[in-house]
Parts: structure tokens; sequence; C-alpha cells
């Protein structure tokens, strides 16, 4: 009886272990560029934001795509527009200055 009490221990351990490791872990907020094809503010866009990459998850959203009507009527004449986990971020221009205080936002509130 008493081999059994330590490798219970140990299999308690390693699986308090993993789960603190998966819970504790900081996951990526998602930036969701929109934009089309041609778009070359798009393209600086993606330049400026290089640097931060690191940091979020990066999807696009190509609003000339039908499926993608809504965000078409919405922001044709905007592009590049930016949303941070779903809610906007900036348009037209990266600003930088307000991408790291939202990053650093999100950071916090993981903590």
């Amino acid at each position: 009886m008493h081999w059994v009490l330590p490798r219970t221990l140990h299999r308690t351990k390693s699986s308090a272990h993993l789960l603190r490791r998966l819970f504790s872990q900081k996951y990526l907020p998602t930036l969701t560029l929109f934009t089309k094809d041609p778009c070359p503010l798009c393209d600086e866009a993606k330049e400026v934001l290089e640097p931060y990459k690191h940091r979020y998850i990066f999807l696009q959203v190509d609003i000339t795509l039908p499926e993608n009507k809504v965000w078409l009527d919405r922001y044709k004449y905007d592009i590049p527009v930016f949303h941070l986990n779903g809610q906007f971020l900036m348009m037209h221009r990266v600003s930088t200055s307000l991408l790291e205080k939202r990053l650093a936002e999100v950071d916090e509130e993981q903590q």
C-alpha cells in the first residue's frame, strides 16, 4: 500500500502542474485587418505592424468577398480598419501608441 501513495502523489503533482501551465499561459489577442485588393495603405500598415506581430494573432478579412458584404457596406471607404478582439481599434493609419496601449491592457486583464 505504501508504493501506491507516492505514485498517486506524483501523478497528482504532475496533473496539477500541467493544469497550472495550461491555464496560466497567456493567450494572444486577435488583430483583424479589414482590407481589399489592392490596398496600398493596408500594405503600409502591415509593414508598420511587423515589429508587433509576436504579440497578436493576425487575421485579414477581404471585404470584397460576397460573405463579407456587411463589412464592405461598413468600411468600403475607410480601409484599412483594425479590430482588436472583435472591437474597433483604428482606421486609415496604424497608431502604434494606441496599439501598444490596447495590447498592454489585454496583457493586464490576463494577470
